[in-house]
């Protein structure tokens, strides 16, 4: 009897564990916040999840934009043609857009997930266990990239529009190198060296992406034996359209910008015309001819425009901050509802934290948008450390178990710049490779770089000090997680593939076949969540 109800108390001590009612000893800021209730905490820490996601929001856009700037950057290349000892002018593209696709957009989107993991591996060198953000995280994160990023992309365009993808073939490498990321993973984990992960595993595992890289380039470059024999089509010549790109700032210090580099061009017109002629798309080239005049006129003319553009970039700078500030725009005085424009308002100063903090990102017109890029990757980085302290927090208080939230919280969390990468893509891109590719490789980035280089940092220390390979925790729980995925990814695939072959396209078409395919998505990945959770938890 005695022992019957030693057992029905460990019982109701268990219970009480997961729902929360065990204190729990974390803190965010100060230690006071242990004086709070369980369930009062869980609900500010929850707020404090969806104010962050909110924040993530706002920088993509901004890591969006300055990325496009990258991306659409041209150089000069000057060349003697022969027969009339005259100088060629050609504008060509530094960027590769299928290289700019996996490196740019997939690693920068991927960017949270690789500083965390990476932090968390330097954190835990001297263990022979690996860290909590491994593969857990990365295979939740995967399965938010592939089925709820694909049910937003899909509903993007307008109601009839369409959007495919261009090259086919690019598509396809970049598809089978994500696959074959998770059924590497399953390899080293379940079948080569079971449970622990050896040096010489994690060094393939990175050095795989540099072949994703090699086989994408060589499938756009259709290179023999390496590609695949499959024709591009519609190609468009920008990574986004002109129109897209072009200044959009409803602020009057862009006009001015843009009025006075007119003037700057108008009056060196003669000089433009005969050195500078070249297509929006960068293909287009006049012959120059060598004088001394000339050389001296358009040092004169770059001089001046460096001059200016720097002083206006300045200004665009301030702008930032003013708009920062700015709760109303033109739109909203102009509307009639007052509840509809004091909710706008109200939103907007939910925004000005987020506003003012990002307005210290450089303007994307600096050095060809690479400081605000780098910049947008730091504050991306930021904000999803304070996402992972906040889900840990959850935990906690909860009692959830960690990979419930790893599978959902935190894969959302950190997968959220993927989300809105893809989306702004699929909105102001004229195909659906861009958007389509982000969610591929980011996959793959995951998988390659995202463990790879935590699992590198801390194999090599314990081969050097212990001469013992890295030991993985749950890996029957991480292992049945991936078969779900698979699974799952199978059907995800078969219905971009049957819409290719019916609507001629992957995103958009009739709107409510766009929402039917954009809630099929999102089951496939509730089921995966559903029984990934249930696997870990120990319940199935």
């Amino acid at each position: 009897m005695a022992f019957s109800h030693k057992q029905i108390a460990e019982s109701i001590h268990g219970v009480f564990n997961i729902l929360g009612f065990e204190e729990c000893e974390s803190y965010l800021l100060f230690y006071g916040e242990t004086a709070l209730g369980n369930g009062f905490r869980a609900f500010l820490y929850f707020l404090g999840l969806a104010y962050c996601f909110i924040g993530l929001s706002a920088i993509t856009s901004r890591f969006f934009r300055s990325m496009e700037n990258v991306v659409k950057h041209t150089r000069r290349v000057v060349k003697i043609d022969p027969s009339t000892n005259a100088e060629i002018v050609k504008y060509e593209k530094v960027w590769n857009y299928t290289i700019a696709d996996i490196t740019l957009l997939a690693f920068g989107t991927s960017f949270p997930q690789i500083s965390l993991a990476t932090i968390d591996a330097i954190r835990n060198i001297g263990s022979l266990d690996a860290g909590g953000l491994g593969p857990g995280t990365l295979v939740g994160s995967a399965a938010f990239d592939l089925f709820p990023i694909h049910a937003v992309c899909v509903v993007v365009p307008k109601a009839g529009e369409l959007k495919k993808i261009s090259d086919i073939g690019v598509w396809l490498v970049e598809l089978f190198w994500s696959f074959w990321a998770y059924i590497w993973l399953y390899i080293i984990l379940e079948v080569w060296t079971p449970n622990v992960i050896t040096l010489w595993e994690a060094l393939l595992t990175v050095l795989q992406f540099g072949l994703l890289l090699t086989h994408a380039y060589a499938q756009d470059k259709r290179w023999p034996y390496l590609s695949l024999p499959l024709t591009r089509t519609e190609r468009p010549e920008d990574w986004v359209p002109v129109e897209s790109t072009s200044c959009k700032y409803e602020s009057k210090v862009c006009n001015e910008y843009s009025e006075l580099h007119q003037v700057s061009e108008d009056e060196i017109n003669d000089i433009v015309d005969i050195f500078s002629i070249h297509s929006r798309n960068g293909k287009v080239y006049e012959e120059v001819p060598s004088t001394d005049d000339v050389a001296e006129s358009s040092n004169r003319y770059k001089q001046n425009k460096i001059n200016l553009e720097n002083s206006h970039v300045l200004k665009l700078w301030k702008q930032q901050f003013a708009d920062a500030l700015m709760l109303e725009s033109t739109e909203s005085r102009k509307l009639n509802n007052g509840y509809l424009r004091l909710a706008r308002i109200s939103w907007q100063l939910l925004l000005v934290p987020w506003r003012l903090l990002f307005a210290f990102v450089p303007p994307y017109q600096i050095a060809h948008g690479w400081i605000a890029f780098i910049c947008s990757l730091l504050f991306i980085s930021g904000i999803a450390y304070v996402v992972t302290q906040l889900t840990d927090l959850i935990s906690c208080v909860t009692g959830i178990n960690s990979y419930v939230i790893a599978f959902t919280a935190l894969a959302a969390g950190t997968s959220w710049p993927d989300l809105v990468a893809s989306k702004i893509a699929a909105e102001r891109q004229t195909t659906a490779d861009s958007a389509i590719a982000n969610i591929t490789c980011s996959n793959s980035v995951n998988i390659y770089v995202g463990i790879g280089i935590p699992w590198l940092i801390d194999t090599a220390y314990n081969f050097v000090v212990y001469r013992e390979p890295l030991q993985i925790q749950n890996a029957e729980g991480l292992s049945f997680s991936l078969l779900v995925f698979f699974a799952t990814s199978v059907g995800c695939i078969a219905v971009l593939v049957y819409r290719r072959v019916t609507l001629g396209a992957e995103l958009g078409g009739p709107r409510l076949w766009a929402w039917v395919t954009s809630v099929y998505f999102m089951l496939l990945w509730i089921i995966f969540v559903v029984l990934s959770s249930l696997k870990v938890s120990g319940i199935i």
